[in-house]
């Protein structure tokens, strides 16, 4: 099964292969939202409603996919979102991410929720790397976990902020499945990422020194803070819809972000993300790069390293024949003129 999804022609024999390889339990670990999962489900609608605008009769035989993010190169606009627990996926844990992202050429971001520890990673992947934080612990604990960071060599630093609570994943509920390191009262610690604010994500800016990232922003009012106070990338996110339910699709809320960061900062975006279009329509709205989440994780339970590299090739092939056939050859030449809202999918 391993094998096959290795050597897969499409995305959707990634994710067959997934499905038949985990247990219903964590298959809906991946696959679920949060209550009626109307946010994930608009995530996806909102970007099948924008239609692409080609143009034609132009020298489009060289594309070129590269871009840089944070002052790393990336091979394709595309990196690795961070998810906890990947070891309920993979026995290699968030390694086998880390391996596939220094193969590719795309960074990736480490949950600090996910085994093998940040610093384990950190020193089996020479992979373009940013650390990821949930916060369980007071200031003092964070200055400590910045520090380690620092010192394992990281790229940057994400700060995820759309996780005061954890959501209510019904999925979840139901089956009584709860990830590695929750309790039947929730996750030790974590009662202290209700306690962020952003005094406390500028002072962990400060400390580390390094390009960091707020993951989670969902509003222009939040964005427009982030880039007053220095973020260099601006993460927007609504964690797949596995927080807040019914909160706007990041595609929409893309646009009002960009409008307001005004270029001080760079943008990633997630949710739904699934096809080479996809990745476009985000890049001509305003985004700098895309991160990859769901697809990553099922590609992970398929076939480990071995088939997300696999899943980013063929992400990549989508992206040259899109570009191609959209009529660009650099993903900087892609702006709003290039998409268009239409009420058909």
């Amino acid at each position: 099964m391993e094998d096959g999804a290795a050597q897969a022609a499409t995305t959707s024999e990634i994710i067959a292969a997934a499905r038949a390889a985990l247990a219903t339990d964590v298959w809906d670990y991946i696959e679920g939202a949060a209550e009626s999962e109307t946010t994930a489900r608009r995530n996806r609608d909102a970007l099948d409603r924008l239609a692409l605008r080609p143009r034609v009769l132009r020298d489009v035989s060289a594309p070129d996919t590269s871009c840089t993010l944070a002052g790393q190169a990336m091979r394709i606009p595309l990196l690795l979102a961070p998810l906890g627990a990947m070891q309920v996926f993979t026995p290699a844990g968030g390694l086998a991410a880390a391996r596939a992202a220094e193969r590719f050429g795309i960074p990736v971001i480490v949950s600090s929720v996910t085994e093998p520890g940040l610093s384990e990673i950190a020193a089996q992947s020479g992979a373009t790397k940013v650390a990821q934080i949930y916060v369980r612990g007071d200031e003092r604990w964070t200055d400590e976990l910045v520090d380690t960071i620092v010192a394992a060599g990281y790229a940057g630093v994400a700060l995820t902020v759309d996780v005061a609570y954890y959501g209510r994943r019904e999925r979840q509920l139901r089956a009584g499945w709860r990830p590695p390191g929750h309790t039947a009262v929730g996750e030790p610690g974590r009662e202290w990422q209700a306690r962020m604010d952003w005094d406390w994500m500028a002072r962990m800016r400060d400390r580390a020194g390094l390009p960091f990232f707020v993951k989670g922003i969902q509003t222009a009012e939040d964005a427009e803070r982030a880039a007053e106070l220095g973020v260099e990338v601006i993460y927007v996110s609504n964690h797949g819809g596995r927080q807040l339910d019914h909160a706007e699709a990041t595609i929409e809320t893309l646009r009002e972000v960009v409008e307001a960061v005004g270029g001080r900062s760079q943008i990633v975006v997630d949710g739904g993300i699934e096809r080479g279009t996809d990745v476009l329509k985000a890049i001509a709205l305003g985004a700098d790069a895309v991160g990859l989440g769901r697809l990553q994780a099922y590609a992970l339970a398929a076939g480990g390293a071995d088939c997300l590299v696999r899943l980013l090739e063929i992400l990549e092939d989508e992206l040259r024949v899109a570009m191609g056939l959209l009529g660009v050859t650099r993903v900087a030449q892609l702006d709003q003129s290039y998409v268009k809202r239409t009420a058909w999918q």
